[in-house]
């Protein structure tokens, strides 16, 4: 494979993205990208969870060729990275996702579009022009008539599947953001996807005079939905033919519910730590979701993932690909080239750490790659 470049002037770790973006940003701001729920426990075991694990390298092998391809629902993609979702990125930078979807196209990594994205899914989609697979992430409003439409519209946008995130009926307890008073709706961001929607503006805006940031009580109160069950997985599987994956499960038993209503990927995933403080990583939930799967679905995971080999060990412990979060939001406060130099310079570790594990192929790490650490035992 070509190598990346990681030449000029440009920062090269996440902890200096992470500083830029404290310097760089409102405290109100930074905190709502970078904070956890509660005592921030979780968020700091997602990190923590890789240093649970060793990596075992194999030497004397031939590595001058090596390929990071992973095949993921029906797609080859060029590396086993996505970009998970992240709303109101106008937060960070003026062109949020359009900036953070154009940075990952170039390097044909998949991004994962929210809903509370600040530009609408057909915007990104376009400005990812079918350079990489781009996934839509449903909050699943408390309206499945706005569902539907969300759905019927990423479809129709060329969106290569349904995310479902499944662990926010309500927000997590956000101890900064309350410190603050914020919450970056309330700004105007992350709406555009309801201002564009015909179904939400028949319904909530009838006579057409609500304008803008008018209409964010009405997005505020359909928002979040605390009845969905398993059972309506059929009513969206009816909705499109689109793949669905779901996001935000920690639990064995959860996974093989999925599989059991037909689900056709999972993302283990505690949102960052911005949930329920106090669960496990994200990691370890994989290793013990992944001997229950046993490939039956992709499984893909979130959450503590800074360096090359993390996603490493992520892989060898389960996924088939993973996504990264906040380091990419961190690059974005410099638009599109930090968010390409970001991902660039991860790939890159990816690639040498590939190689220095003694492997040539991403598809070759299995759970032998790895032995857990004897110093936590």
């Amino acid at each position: 494979m070509a190598a990346f470049d990681v030449s000029g002037d440009y920062t090269v770790t996440v902890e200096e993205w992470e500083a830029i973006a404290k310097r760089t940003l409102p405290a109100p701001a930074f905190d709502y990208v970078a904070s956890g729920s509660g005592a921030e426990e979780t968020l700091a075991k997602n990190t923590d969870a890789f240093r649970r694990w060793d990596i075992i390298p194999k030497v004397l092998t031939d590595v001058s060729e090596r390929d990071l391809s992973v095949q993921l629902l029906n797609e080859k993609l060029e590396t086993p990275l996505m970009l998970a979702p992240v709303g109101f990125q106008t937060i960070v930078h003026p062109d949020g996702e359009l900036a953070a979807a154009r940075g990952a196209a170039e390097l044909k990594i998949p991004f994962v579009s929210s809903t509370v994205s600040s530009f609408s899914l057909e915007e990104i989609s376009a400005e990812i022009n079918g350079q990489a697979p781009c996934y839509f992430q449903l909050y699943w409003p408390a309206d499945d008539n706005v569902a539907a439409s969300f759905v019927a519209r990423a479809e129709a946008a060329g969106y290569a599947g349904i995310v479902v995130t499944v662990d926010t009926p309500l927000l997590g307890w956000r101890e900064k953001d309350m410190h603050h008073r914020y919450f970056p709706i309330e700004t105007g961001a992350g709406i555009a996807n309801f201002l564009n929607d015909p179904v939400f503006q028949a319904t909530y805006n009838q006579d057409g005079d609500l304008r803008g940031n008018e209409q964010i009580p009405a997005i505020k109160r359909i928002l979040l939905r605390q009845n969905l069950t398993w059972d309506r997985l059929a009513w969206l599987r009816q909705q499109t033919t689109l793949p669905i994956i779901l996001k935000g499960i920690m639990d064995e038993e959860d996974a093989l519910l999925a599989l059991d209503y037909g689900v056709d990927g999972i993302i283990v995933s505690n949102h960052g730590g911005r949930q329920l403080d106090g669960t496990g990583s994200a990691l370890e939930a994989l290793a013990l979701i992944a001997n229950k799967i046993q490939g039956r679905i992709p499984l893909l995971v979130d959450g503590g993932i800074r360096r090359g080999p993390d996603i490493i060990k992520a892989l060898a412990l389960g996924a088939d690909a993973v996504l990264i979060g906040r380091p990419y939001i961190y690059g974005l406060t410099e638009g599109k080239q930090g968010v390409k130099a970001i991902l660039t310079s991860l790939l890159k570790d990816l690639d040498t750490s590939l190689a220095i594990t003694g492997r040539t192929h991403i598809s070759s790490i299995n759970r032998s790659v790895v032995r857990q650490y004897q110093g936590f035992k």
